[in-house]
């Protein structure tokens, strides 16, 4: 990024900082916002000296650009917390004090985590297994409501074949390139900032253990203590980048990963679903096939609700029967209009 991006991006960040600080004032975060938009003039001011020193005429006072101005106008009105994604892409930093993240000294930023947390984590996975699971019952209440729908409609077993078939194929792909769209972009705005964050280590690491500290400081490490830590983690340029992320910006580097991956996993854990009410209609007559397909719905439905209780600490009971009931609703409704807008007898 040459000196007059950079110039502006830290103007950016100052503006976007004061109307943080406006939208908590009187909050510790409200001062924190206000220190960090001085360190962000601070910076600007040393991309400005460069410009000057290269012979590039000095910029003029900054404007912000409408986007700046909407997301400060909208931090004024929803406060920072709701906009912290937003922010943490603006590169407006100290966006993790809104997650509730602590203090190590030796690996910076660590999250306190609740049993209930802990033992998701010990399932191998448990954001992958609750997305998986999510899956499965989008795929199985989307598609079973087509099916019933076109049965109620017809009674033709291909019509509703196709029909599911078709449901299956849409869903999934839709799912899939929602999830590729989304893991991809995040990834994008991870690479994005770390490759600021590597730059401005470079050309600052003063200033960014600076504001490292005061964001620490924010969260209730004394200040000496806080300024400590800080300079000890950005001595270590790629532990200083990890931490970076995390506490200025908000970004949990361990949370991404492959677009390609979750686009396979999003697309495979829909189609499972869908199947679950549709491979009746590919072994049995319509009769048969549309009770055998109910039936399965039924089960399964009841099956994932116990399966989320695991995550919600709910009743596996209650959260099985709550969700079969969810189903049944969905497709007792589609069946219903097929049948009035449908020909069969």
């Amino acid at each position: 990024m040459n000196p007059l991006d950079s110039w502006t991006e830290e103007q950016r960040s100052a503006y976007l900082y004061r109307a943080c600080a406006l939208a908590e004032s009187g909050t510790r975060e409200g001062e924190l916002f206000r220190r960090l938009a001085g360190e962000a003039e601070a910076q600007a001011a040393i991309w400005r000296a460069q410009l000057t020193a290269r012979g590039h005429p000095a910029p003029g006072p900054y404007a912000p650009d409408t986007r700046t101005r909407l997301v400060a106008h909208l931090v004024r009105r929803l406060g920072p917390r709701r906009l912290r994604r937003v922010l943490s892409a603006m590169k407006v930093r100290g966006m993790a004090l809104y997650a509730g993240a602590r203090v190590d000294e030796g690996h910076g930023p660590t999250r306190p985590q609740s049993g209930i947390e802990h033992r998701h984590r010990s399932l191998g996975g448990g954001g992958n297994l609750r997305a998986a699971v999510f899956g499965i019952s989008d795929g199985l209440v989307s598609n079973a409501a087509l099916i019933l729908g076109f049965a109620g409609a017809t009674s033709d077993a291909r019509v509703v074949l196709v029909a599911g078939v078709a449901g299956l194929c849409a869903g999934a792909f839709s799912m899939a390139s929602g999830e590729y769209v989304s893991v991809r972009s995040q990834r994008e705005l991870y690479e994005h900032q770390i490759a600021l964050e590597r730059s401005e280590l470079r050309e600052y690491p003063e200033a960014e253990a600076q504001e490292l500290a005061l964001i620490y400081a924010a969260k209730g490490v004394p200040q000496p203590e806080a300024t400590r830590i800080a300079q000890k983690i950005v001595a270590d340029p790629e532990q200083a980048l990890d931490t970076l992320a995390r506490e200025e910006l908000g970004l949990n580097p361990a949370e991404l990963g492959s677009p390609w991956g979750a686009a396979a996993s999003s697309f495979l854990a829909f189609a499972a679903g869908a199947m679950v009410p549709l491979s009746p209609f590919l072994m049995l007559d319509f009769d048969r096939a549309l009770v055998t397909s109910i039936a399965a719905s039924a089960v399964t439905l009841f099956g994932i609700g116990a399966t989320l209780s695991l995550f919600t600490g709910r009743n596996a009971l209650y959260a099985g029967v709550r969700m079969l009931l969810l189903g049944t609703l969905a497709a007792g409704l589609t069946h219903a209009i097929g049948r009035l807008f449908g020909v069969a007898a």
